[in-house]
């Protein structure tokens, strides 16, 4: 099993968001969106920042904290 390093999939369902809808608007295949929301890979921050300016949360909001 991977290791969580992001919440992308719990903010999308926090914010009403399909993963397709998701996939939509950053011009993405779902199956990409998928993969990263469920930690199979991850977006490069480039693509972090938008999928955090379309959920409209801080960018911290979509990584999994450090803090032990």
């Amino acid at each position: 099993m991977p290791e969580r390093i992001n919440r992308i999939k719990e903010v999308l369902v926090i914010k009403g968001i399909s993963q397709k809808e998701l996939a939509v608007k950053m011009d993405r295949n779902p199956n990409t969106i998928t993969s990263i929301c469920n930690n199979k890979s991850q977006p490069h921050l480039k693509d972090l920042k938008r999928i955090a300016q379309i959920l409209d949360v801080d960018i911290r909001e979509l990584l999994v904290s450090t803090k032990i």
